[in-house]
């Protein structure tokens, strides 16, 4: 696999073919990189709200409607689509379960270095919760991490998606009920099989020049 090619090849899909499936041995590639996403200090901080059934896509479209209707055949035509959702808070009971965590997969051959890692995680976070009092953008600065993976790696599956922040996320926080569960909607993705009248995937990508991107030391 040439991951410099997946990532000329994918693009964000416009129009799905509502009569084609992603296979369950596929999606549970997708469910596995959502697990392994990178976050700072191992945080976490993420649900994952996934649809495959006509009325579980229903429910995400309810966040687009209205200005957003737009949106809404991608979410009903695709095969899956999932909702990126975030922590509202990170607390020391969090950064004690990670931790734990951790301990039980066998991170930390002896015990200081659990309790090294418990202490730079809570530094860490401090400085986003007491000091630049940045917690909630902090939080969601992972989630998009996590869906950077998801494009780069449903492209590498040959499967079509579209990341689409176009919706109303206050509508969906109410539909599943996230701010009593510490969470708030982030995104949404919708993954499928491009509809042959797609325009955008017969269009060029289009990216800035390298020596406008790029400085080499």
């Amino acid at each position: 696999m040439n991951i410099v090619e997946v990532a000329k090849a994918r693009y964000a899909t416009k129009k799905f073919d509502a009569s084609k499936r992603i296979s369950n041995e596929d999606f549970s590639q997708i469910k596995a990189l959502l697990r392994l996403s990178p976050s700072s200090i191992n945080s976490q901080p993420w649900h994952f709200i996934i649809a495959d059934s006509a009325e579980g896509k229903q429910q995400i479209a309810k966040g687009a409607e209205g200005a957003y209707s737009a949106n809404n055949p991608k979410i009903l035509d695709a095969s899956h689509v999932i909702l990126f959702c975030a922590k509202t808070e990170i607390s020391d009971g969090y950064l004690q379960k990670i931790t734990d965590q951790e301990d039980l997969d066998g991170r930390f051959p002896k015990p200081e270095g659990k309790i090294l890692a418990l202490k730079v995680r809570g530094f860490y976070t401090d400085l986003h919760r007491q000091n630049w009092n940045d917690v909630e953008c902090w939080i969601q600065k992972q989630v998009y991490l996590n869906i950077g993976t998801i494009l780069l790696g449903a492209g590498a599956l040959g499967i079509d998606a579209v990341p689409i922040e176009g919706v109303d996320l206050e509508v969906l926080n109410q539909v599943f009920d996230l701010p009593s569960q510490g969470l708030t909607a982030v995104a949404v993705v919708a993954l499928g099989y491009q509809a042959e009248d797609d325009f955008n995937s017969q269009l060029p990508k289009s990216r800035l020049p390298e020596d406008e991107l790029f400085t080499c030391l």
